[in-house]
């Protein structure tokens, strides 16, 4: 998301800036608990602004955060580096107030990850030891090293989650850790920058009624268009774009290296996961792909979304139903 020049008017003063975000509203919060206008009262017949301004520190307040998935905190970590590196500064982020949401990032790794991205108080719960269903901490990915020990770690303990939790077999863990390693690698070789991986098993009670095992992976690198762009945008001539590129990679299986037997993870991943009756949907550039299973009502394609630097690939494995 670049900056673009405005002109507002408030109260009959102008004023131009350069902002990537310009919000106006009459409530305080946006989604999840983000205060976004935090000063807004729906009651006094105004509306309050507010504008991310590019020569000003970024603000990430998250106080009245209620719930957060392994999705939401990469994708926050992404947000907050990207923050860091178009203004030269650490972005400012607010923690959140309650103690759930505060231990649960704690339990994850999330603050060991955002040391260096965001600038935070130091109030951060100790990691509480014991059993937990996090199966793997928000963890970098830089190189064939991480990606390698990033399946150590899973296959030393997930097997029991995968087997009580989702009621999967035992010789689940072999596969479940091939996605891993796929998706990680994806990082290493196509996005030519670093990633983060976390993994975590939780009962999805609203959404589902059963356990769900939530994988995120995310990186800020090239994006799935700039890494095919060399070797297939001349085939696809005008029709080549973000979404293009998505169809190109996840339903025929083009990757940017000449070997025709490189570029089949993204598909065996495909595969397994429906054999799972599992959901996977990979965000880039401006668009969206998935492989939805009849329990997701989420649309497979969707192209109208707001720039997205690098790759997000999400896959939900749900428990097994007896049939």
């Amino acid at each position: 998301m670049r900056p673009q020049p405005y002109r507002l008017v408030l109260d009959g003063e102008a004023r131009d800036l350069h902002a990537a975000v310009v919000v106006v509203a009459n409530t305080a919060y946006f989604g999840a608990g983000m205060a976004i206008c935090p000063d807004a009262d729906p009651t006094d017949g105004l509306l309050d602004g507010v504008a991310s301004v590019d020569n000003e520190r970024t603000l990430f307040d998250a106080r009245h955060l209620r719930w957060v998935d392994p999705n939401g905190m990469v994708a926050l970590l992404a947000a907050g580096s990207v923050a860091r590196d178009r203004q030269g500064t650490l972005p400012r982020l607010e923690l959140p107030e309650s103690p759930d949401v505060l231990g649960y990032l704690s339990r994850m790794g999330f603050f060991r990850g955002a040391r260096g991205v965001f600038e935070f108080e130091d109030r951060v719960p100790r990691r509480a030891s014991g059993s937990s269903d996090v199966l793997l901490e928000i963890t970098p990915i830089e190189g064939n090293a991480d990606v390698h020990s990033v399946v150590d770690r899973v296959q030393s303990g997930a097997g029991a989650v995968l087997a009580s939790k989702l009621r999967y077999p035992s010789t689940a863990i072999v596969q479940f850790s091939v996605i891993l390693s796929e998706v990680c690698q994806n990082i290493v070789e196509h996005a030519e920058s670093s990633g983060w991986v976390a993994a975590q098993a939780y009962n999805w009670t609203r959404r589902l009624g059963r356990y769900v095992v939530v994988i995120s992976v995310m990186d800020l690198g090239r994006g799935f268009r700039g890494s095919l762009a060399d070797g297939h945008s001349a085939r696809y001539g005008d029709r080549w774009g973000d979404t293009t590129a998505l169809e190109a990679a996840f339903l025929h299986g083009l990757t940017r290296f000449p070997d025709s037997g490189r570029g089949q993870g993204i598909q065996q991943i495909r595969r397994q996961v429906q054999r799972w009756n599992g959901a996977i949907t990979i965000r880039s550039g401006t668009a969206r792909i998935g492989q939805v299973p009849e329990w997701d009502d989420s649309p497979p394609l969707v192209d109208t979304l707001a720039p997205f630097p690098g790759a997000q690939i999400s896959i939900i494995l749900p428990a097994r139903v007896d049939e």
